[in-house]
């Protein structure tokens, strides 16, 4: 039994804490980093987190659901820190920053793959930096020497053959949507999406007037009024994190399926039962039979190497 079950909500965080004998759990999510989409919500085991719709004021915009988190019924497993693709969550056992489903191999890691070649980008360009939604990306030049200098010192600086560019970016807060890489002119950035799917609106179904799903959406673009002010899908930057199907106030007005999650590898139940809640059937179905099939190959290879053996 816990000694001591605590939780504490500040305007920039949300911390939930078990006390035991020998033991303290701590989960923390980051509420500067949050989207307040459904992800977490969606694959905890417990259903510890909970989202709750804000109601809408008259003449303002949709605000974003409220995301809580019940300590009496967290196990500190850590899921929905590995899950959450803004890496907005931090779990911790006896003050140390640990996630034990990742410890024992029983979960994946989402893979935020972005790959990034300064020797095509030009000194004087910060459209990527410009372009990031969530404020990730942060040029650097430096001189051959390796100092750094601004923007602003570029055109008075007397080796401008000698600069070079450092893109530094917060990958682990990515959720991969693209708009660096679509923006940048010299193509020099690669993006992978963490999530694919696809989003629908039915517009004949949307209320009047009613653009509540892009006023909540994260990243610009995903979402845009077309030319007779209706909200139209853009799956090219979408990183289906869910926040505006949450808000939408018309059943079946907007619609969203996960297919497939970039992960590393794992064999688990527990996200067996997870990718069963995130996508769609068909994406379920494909995974457990690639991991079924990899059960196949390794019961082959044990056999063989027993014949081998047999046989030496």
């Amino acid at each position: 039994m816990p000694i001591k079950e605590l939780k504490t909500d500040s305007k920039n965080e949300l911390t939930v804490k078990r006390l035991l004998h020998a033991r303290h759990y701590e989960l923390t999510l980051n509420k500067a980093q949050c989207v307040n989409c459904e992800i977490c919500k969606t694959v905890c085991p417990r259903e510890a987190i909970e989202t709750k719709k804000q109601p809408k004021q008259q003449g303002q915009k949709a605000q974003r659901p409220i995301v809580d988190i019940n300590p009496q019924k967290c196990s500190y497993c850590g899921i929905c820190e590995t899950i959450c693709p803004f890496d907005a969550i931090r779990a911790k056992v006896n003050n140390e920053h640990l996630v034990s489903v990742v410890e024992k191999e029983s979960f994946p890691k989402l893979i935020h793959e972005i790959q990034v070649d300064t020797t095509k980008c030009s000194i004087d360009c910060v459209e990527c930096e410009k372009a990031c939604p969530l404020n990730l990306i942060k040029v650097n030049i430096l001189t051959s020497d390796g100092k750094r200098i601004s923007h602003e010192e570029i055109p008075s600086h007397s080796n401008k053959n000698g600069l070079k560019v450092q893109i530094d970016i917060k990958k682990e807060q990515s959720p991969c949507c693209r708009l660096c890489e679509v923006k940048c002119p010299e193509g020099a950035i690669r993006v992978r999406k963490i999530f694919h799917g696809v989003l629908d609106i039915n517009v004949e179904k949307c209320p009047p007037n009613c653009q509540d799903c892009l006023d909540v959406c994260p990243i610009p673009g995903a979402l845009f009024l077309d030319s007779v002010g209706k909200v139209r899908p853009n799956a090219t930057f979408c990183v289906f994190c869910g926040t505006c199907k949450m808000v939408c106030p018309a059943e079946g007005a907007l619609t969203m399926e996960r297919r497939s999650v970039h992960h590393t590898p794992v064999k688990s139940g527990a996200w067996n039962k997870a990718i069963e809640k995130l996508t769609s059937a068909k994406e379920y179905a494909k995974e457990s039979q690639t991991k079924r099939a990899e059960k196949v190959q390794q019961s082959i290879e044990r056999k063989s190497l027993l014949r081998g053996a047999e046989n030496a």
